[in-house]
């Protein structure tokens, strides 16, 4: 067995950024998930990044989670990661940094501009005491993210001149950008703004973040890797095969009691995904 540790995201994005490949960050939310993210990414020989909302959080608790993934990272040898995904409370953060957490997310997106920058610098001064890196956000998503709902039309996209501004002053690890991309599934296919990509990679040396990926074809994804993008979120992609594999099964087996039985095909539909996501991002065989 391998005894690493649970890393944070600064070398495996930095890697990627160099390289010019993504690292696809999966949303959990139970063992279950865990477990199919973790054994087919090492399979692939992909770096590991485990990401959860605070809803995530929620429903299985800060310190449930971090044994998990601590135990997952001394089983694999590759590079694991859980990430904090979608945090806006300070507090919140904290409290998984103080259980060991290496990479969190800062989402202050929502606030006015001088005001993100002042709720993202109080993350960042107390997570780099503890060698944590921080990814903030500038400009905001349509769709749903846990509570968090944003309206098509109030979307904003990332200003390339204001986003140096923001990483310079905030020192955050890696930005999210809005270029186009919702959270959730599309209504029709998203035009992902490459130009306004480009320009941000021109202004900005830190690693960029594509959130809102499900659902986003993926020659758009690797065209937007080419371009900067260091990191893919995945999530609504992953919960859907999973949850109509588990549908399935039970509707087809009704006496099936056994989660450690019907959970199976769904699993296994889950890690298909998985799959074709790393190949997507080019992030097999970095380890």
């Amino acid at each position: 067995m391998n005894m690493s540790k649970m890393v944070s995201t600064r070398h495996m994005l930095l890697d990627a950024q160099e390289k010019r490949y993504a690292v696809p960050a999966f949303n959990i939310h139970n063992l279950e998930t865990i477990q199919v993210v973790a054994e087919t990414s090492a399979k692939l020989g992909s770096p590991i990044i485990l990401a959860g909302t605070p809803g995530t959080f929620s429903y299985a608790n800060r310190d449930y989670l971090q044994a998990i993934v601590e135990t997952t990272a001394k089983k694999y040898n590759v590079p694991v990661a859980l990430h904090l995904d979608h945090h806006e409370e300070f507090d919140a953060i904290k409290e998984s940094i103080d259980l060991g957490t290496k990479s969190v997310m800062i989402d202050a997106s929502s606030l006015p501009y001088e005001e993100n920058i002042e709720k993202v610098k109080k993350v960042v001064a107390y997570a780099h005491l503890h060698d944590v890196t921080v990814e903030g956000e500038l400009g905001r998503l349509g769709g749903r993210e846990d509570d968090l709902v944003v309206d098509e039309k109030d979307s904003m996209y990332t200003n390339p001149a204001q986003a140096a501004d923001y990483v310079a002053r905030t020192g955050i690890d890696s930005l999210a950008v809005a270029i186009g991309t919702a959270h959730g599934l599309y209504k029709e296919e998203p035009k992902l703004d490459f130009d306004r990509l480009a320009e941000i990679s021109e202004e900005v040396s830190v690693p960029l973040v594509l959130h809102g990926a499900s659902g986003v074809p993926g020659d758009a994804v690797r065209r937007a890797i080419e371009l900067g993008i260091c990191k893919v979120n995945i999530a609504t992609e992953l919960k859907i095969p999973y949850s109509q594999e588990l549908r399935k099964t039970l509707v087809e087996n009704p006496e099936a009691n056994d989660p450690r039985i019907y959970t199976k095909e769904a699993k296994e539909a889950m890690a298909a995904v998985v799959e074709e996501k790393i190949r997507m991002c080019n992030s097999q065989n970095r380890y």
